[in-house]
């Protein structure tokens, strides 16, 4: 499906107290209504039910790479501590425990720190689940969707190893090699500031994916990106092997990261395991520690289905239909219009 193309001529990112009017072109906004139309009768033709879980809760995402907004709610006299949520993947997943078979939900989601020409601390989420699907059932259904809001059917779809693209393109192999060499091929490769830092591994790792690798994936096609460093696993299930590797993949378009999906991880005791892991660096690090979610935990304890999902950035995605530039062209009141 072709979505309008709105003119960029003209929309600024000027941070001014007095100006009422929206960032967006109004092409920009009916374009994004329509996005969310296509999206709508695509789940609906696949008897995938759209849900609604809430913003905030009691518990906090543990990732360190990642910041949630706090807000509180009184109740009896009594300010109770919320936290906005970055996804809505834990109470989603509550659901598919509960048995709502496959589900969808286009929401909100909040994320302290981030601003930026593709960056906005208030973002809205595409984010889906399939019971009984694997990662590369999903990757086409992903291809699928996002081929026809770009009004693009035939566009080219291209699926990568996170280790193969390291070794192509880098000569370096990301599972093997050393910090030292990591750290020696970032300098080699001419990335600012990169003699000044001390990253662990998987630091070293995302640099170098960020400043020497991505730019490239996507052009011209889809890029999904697939196979990660088990330490990069996040909420996905490792597949095992002499190496294991993560069960996940990134979608990339035109260089941009467009959506993060898993083959997802549904034992109760790894999960904490893994979160716990992340408190202990985020408290290393002087960061705020969240509560762990014990409801979400609680339901992985009573049995989630084997499952697939997926989490896709609707502004970005909105961006590469309109053809703009900043994401604040998309957006009808950017924060610092808010």
């Amino acid at each position: 499906m072709m979505f309008s193309c709105p003119s960029t001529e003209g929309v600024g990112t000027e941070n001014s107290p007095m100006e009422w009017r929206p960032a967006a072109s109004l092409a920009a906004l009916r374009a994004r209504a329509e996005l969310y139309a296509f999206i709508r009768r695509f789940f609906a033709a696949e008897g995938v039910l759209e849900v609604e879980t809430p913003c905030a809760s009691r518990a906090g995402l543990s990732d360190p790479a990642l910041e949630s907004w706090r807000t509180a709610w009184t109740a009896q006299g009594r300010r109770v501590p919320l936290w906005l949520h970055t996804s809505p993947e834990f109470p989603m997943k509550r659901l598919l425990v509960a048995g709502s078979g496959p589900i969808y939900q286009i929401c909100k989601v909040f994320r302290d720190g981030e601003r930026g020409r593709r960056h906005h601390p208030e973002f809205t989420l595409l984010e889906w689940y399939r019971p009984g699907w694997d990662s590369d059932r999903l990757i086409t259904e992903v291809a699928e969707l996002v081929r026809l809001a770009l009004g693009q059917p035939e566009r080219p779809v291209e699926i990568l190893s996170y280790r193969q693209l390291f070794l192509d393109r880098l000569a370096i192999d990301p599972f093997r090699a050393s910090l030292e060499d990591l750290a020696a091929c970032a300098r080699g490769q001419g990335i600012a500031g990169a003699e000044d830092l001390d990253l662990e591994r998987d630091g070293w790792l995302d640099l170098l994916l960020t400043h020497r690798l991505e730019h490239g994936l996507g052009r011209g096609r889809l890029t999904f990106l697939r196979d990660y460093p088990p330490s990069q696993a996040a909420l996905a299930r490792l597949r095992p092997g002499p190496e294991p590797v993560a069960e996940r993949f990134e979608l990339y378009l035109e260089g941009v990261e467009l959506a993060n999906g898993f083959a997802e991880l549904t034992d109760a005791a790894e999960q904490r395991q893994r979160f716990e892991q992340d408190q202990a660096i985020r408290r290393e690090l002087g960061l705020p520690v969240p509560p762990l979610d014990e409801a979400f935990l609680a339901a992985l304890a009573a049995g989630m289905p084997e499952a697939a999902g997926v989490a896709l950035g609707l502004d970005r995605l909105l961006m590469a239909i309109t053809g703009a530039s900043h994401i604040d062209q998309v957006l009808a009141f950017p924060i610092e219009r808010a």
